[in-house]
């Protein structure tokens, strides 16, 4: 009874160094197929995820996992050259419709030196207003084109937050103005630095108070916040949850506002994830505000 004892007890040992053996062989290819995981999502690279395991399992998931970044790798090559065709097919249009839009500026001052009735007059300023509106339109497309291209355009540097936003808004309180808004600020005496592009600064408050301008109902306010948070609200009634969610999508435009094709707020976030920061916008009682967060 004793020898079936230690013998049984011998068995059960060896068992269980079999079975730690596998599980730590286990978690050995997981560790591996999670090193590799993280290095294809971090670089472009067609190499396969490889482990050091002969387990059949852990290579049948390996294979799934590699056949799967195959087809990933595919449908990324495919969307990126896709969107590469549309960014220089817009930029080709936006810089061939220049030209003949110089010559219709030129042809309309021509005309207004012309004896015409008033009819005529007022068909000619008409003409000149969607002209005007076609030259706003071509050059916000151009704009955009080069912002989601241009990779190596953004230099970052220690700026105040402070400045900028006194800056920007000091630029637009003229077109504020025009439409009575009258924007409230609070902007701390404490400096705020963060590393920021300072072009790209001014192109993204513009939009956003531009954004304003089209969608207050006639009030604004800023904000800056001693974490680095930039808050524009404003009551606005004409929009829907729906499309607040919408704002920041790539030629989205809100019925109401159709002199714009949605461009600018999209410039915004790209200009904004270019300088590692995020930028939300929510709609709460009808007011919408839009924050913008650039992290140390």
């Amino acid at each position: 009874m004793i020898v079936f004892g230690v013998g049984l007890i011998l068995i059960l040992l060896l068992i269980v160094v079999i079975l730690s053996i596998k599980i730590y062989l286990m978690k050995k290819s997981a560790k591996e197929i999670k090193t590799g995981f993280l290095n294809k999502l971090k670089t472009e690279t067609n190499t396969l995820i490889d482990i050091s395991s002969h387990d059949k399992q852990m290579l049948n998931l390996v294979n799934t996992i590699n056949e799967e970044f195959k087809n990933i790798r595919n449908q990324q090559h495919k969307f990126n050259h896709g969107d590469l065709e549309i960014k220089e097919a817009i930029t080709n249009i936006s810089h061939d419709l220049r030209t003949p839009l110089t010559a219709i500026f030129g042809y309309l001052d021509l005309l207004k030196n012309e004896e015409c009735s008033n009819t005529a007059k007022t068909y000619l300023s008409a003409i000149e207003n969607r002209t005007q509106a076609l030259k706003e339109l071509t050059e916000e497309l151009f704009k955009y084109t080069i912002v989601v291209s241009d990779n190596n355009g953004i230099v970052l540097k220690d700026m105040s937050l402070n400045t900028m936003l006194e800056n920007s808004i000091s630029d637009y309180y003229s077109t504020l103005k025009q439409r009575n808004i009258n924007p409230n600020i609070s902007i701390p005496n404490k400096k705020i630095v963060r590393k920021i592009d300072e072009t790209a600064m001014s192109r993204i408050l513009g939009n956003i108070i531009n954004n304003a301008v089209k969608y207050s109902d006639g009030d604004l306010d800023i904000t800056l916040t001693e974490d680095g948070k930039i808050l524009f609200s404003n009551h606005s009634s004409q929009l829907t949850q729906t499309q607040v969610e919408k704002l920041f999508d790539r030629f989205y435009t809100v019925n109401s506002a159709r002199k714009s094709i949605g461009l600018g707020l999209s410039i915004a976030k790209v200009l904004v994830g270019k300088m590692g920061g995020e930028i939300t916008a929510t709609l709460k009682d009808n007011i919408l505000t839009i924050c913008v967060l650039l992290k140390n």
